[in-house]
């Protein structure tokens, strides 16, 4: 029973803190200046953030290298998004991609 109080403490921990960093953000817009620079660092630093967490999870599954197949439809579905293919065409050839090289038998 206490893992289920526990859990369920931290769910709402999580939600509160949460809510609060996300009305945070209007509020302290006009009163927190940052430097163009600042600004710009953070951007990219979002960037980087997001393209490290989803190359991480096309090649690794635990601590684990995924195999080929996995990587080559994240390259797939990359360059049919640099070529602004629609986002279902793009989910649809990378699994396609990877599907068929894992049918083929590349791991």
């Amino acid at each position: 029973m206490t893992s289920g109080l526990s859990l369920g403490i931290g769910i709402a921990v999580l939600a509160v803190g949460t809510y609060v960093i996300r009305l945070a953000g209007p509020l302290l817009r006009n009163r927190l200046s940052v430097s163009a620079n600042a600004e710009k660092l953070m951007d990219r630093a979002t960037v980087v953030l997001l393209v490290a967490v989803a190359l991480t999870g096309a090649f690794f599954v635990d601590h684990d290298f995924a195999g080929w197949a996995r990587p080559a439809g994240v390259a797939v579905g990359i360059l049919a998004a640099i070529f602004r293919a629609p986002i279902a065409i793009v989910v649809i050839l990378a699994a396609a991609t990877a599907a068929g090289l894992r049918a083929l038998g590349v791991a």
